[in-house]
């Protein structure tokens, strides 16, 4: 798993569910069962769900149709034999909420960092409502000086929905920042699977390979957009190189 993510609320039947506690002979309550299901995801990973994130977990799953895809403005489109290479976007200027966290594990720095920010929509802020989800979830890698290696902190965001854009809500937790980020260009690259550090890193490559050398990308970040269930084996990811002019 890349990211624990709300997707993971989505679909889960009785069989699945099931699947994943099966060693609790106990009868189980919904929230129980849910809390067990992400348990049992999360440690797949070398991640810990605690208890406290059964609240937040309901949360979503009760409002798991509500979710804002993040504007963006179609600029380009290549391709190759019918297949589409990349897609070049600009995305709006805008509120992000955004945690950084430097764990052992690419996969369980965005995985603790969604779980922060899971709570802060869930009501931790000072709206003290839910405030709703945008996808796709975007994580921002930095380069070390070899542009290779991934530097420990990863900054996992948020786009804040469109009604609380205006006037964000403050986070309850001190780890959680809101960010406004003025307009972006990406080229966007499709691809499947998991997100751990070596695929992404596999991505990279395979993008710059397919763009060329090109001194108006950014060679010292990259993006990475997760869309789907981190249970569904060919889930959609995204690897996005950013322009440095719109």
């Amino acid at each position: 798993m890349a990211l624990i993510s709300l997707e993971d609320l989505d679909g889960l039947d009785e069989e699945q569910l099931d699947d994943d506690i099966t060693d609790n002979p106990e009868p189980m309550e919904d929230d129980d069962r849910l809390l067990a299901h992400w348990q049992a995801v999360a440690s797949t990973h070398q991640v810990s769900v605690p208890p406290e994130m059964s609240g937040p977990i309901q949360e979503m799953t009760h409002n798991s149709q509500q979710r804002e895809p993040l504007p963006f403005a179609p600029v380009s489109c290549h391709e190759k034999m019918g297949e589409v290479l990349y897609e070049e976007r600009v995305y709006p200027a805008g509120h992000w909420a955004c945690v950084t966290r430097g764990e052992d594990l690419y996969e369980q720095s965005i995985s603790m960092a969604f779980m922060k920010l899971m709570r802060f929509i869930c009501k931790e802020n000072s709206a003290g409502r839910y405030l709703g989800m945008t996808v796709p979830v975007v994580s921002h890698i930095h380069m070390m000086e070899d542009g290779i290696t991934f530097e420990k902190d990863v900054q996992t965001s948020i786009f804040l929905p469109a009604e609380f854009q205006s006037d964000p809500p403050r986070p309850s937790d001190p780890d959680i920042i809101i960010v406004h980020r003025e307009p972006i260009r990406v080229v966007a690259r499709t691809f499947r699977g998991t997100t751990t550090e070596e695929t992404v890193s596999s991505q990279i490559r395979l993008l710059r390979e397919i763009v060329g050398v090109a001194d108006d990308l950014h060679n010292d970040g990259y993006m990475v957009a997760t869309y789907e269930n981190p249970g569904v084996p060919r889930r959609r990811n995204e690897i996005w190189f950013i322009r440095r002019n719109l």
